[in-house]
């Protein structure tokens, strides 16, 4: 068990980053890198990317930090997160397509997209970046390593980062039909009742 917390642990610091650096590449530059398309754009950006991968491999050891050891109540934490995150993650590919999700409209000249607001996005403006945080705290609760609690932790500012980065370049894509799906969706907290 202890060589798959490692796994998990490493693992976590080999993806979570490279996304987000991605992430920050691209949203405040979209209308600059749809000049070049989407495929034009990851494979600019894919190098820098890797690269950062390989420099956190040749960190891992001192990212990673002290083993805190397995915990039975964090995996139960862990296994509950998991539930939910997967029950959005179901929810969520109803509507967001992996053409969405690894950005093609965005980074579109052509085809900008359409503004999803039906089913989970009629309930919360971004179930994909919730799933994301609740799998992040699932695999940590199973790794249970000092660095990854600190990801964890900074992961959630870094997250709204994006979000109010994404919500500008929606905003330019969509205009006052996504600032009227604002005032009626919350943007983290999921609303129960009918959906907007």
């Amino acid at each position: 068990m202890d060589a798959v917390r490692l796994f998990v642990a490493v693992m976590l610091f080999l993806s979570v980053p490279p996304a987000f650096g991605l992430w920050f590449a691209i949203h405040p530059f979209a209308r600059s890198w749809r000049r070049i398309g989407a495929v034009g754009t990851y494979a600019v950006l894919m190098i820098p990317a890797v690269l950062f991968g390989w420099a956190l491999w040749r960190m891992r050891a001192r990212l990673i930090g002290a083993d805190l050891g397995l915990q039975p109540s964090l995996l139960v934490l862990g296994a509950l997160a998991a539930v939910v995150g997967s029950w959005i993650a179901v929810a969520r590919r109803r509507h967001l397509t992996h053409r969405i999700l690894v950005g093609v409209p965005e980074l579109s000249s052509i085809d900008k997209g359409r503004l999803l607001t039906e089913g989970i996005y009629g309930r919360v403006r971004n179930p994909r970046y919730i799933e994301f945080l609740l799998f992040v705290l699932a695999y940590a609760c199973v790794a249970n390593f000092s660095g990854v609690w600190v990801l964890v932790v900074l992961s959630v500012p870094t997250l709204h980062l994006i979000v109010l980065l994404e919500e500008s370049e929606l905003r330019d894509r969509f205009g006052a039909e996504y600032d009227e799906y604002c005032r009626r969706v919350p943007r983290w907290r999921l609303s129960i009742g009918r959906p907007a």
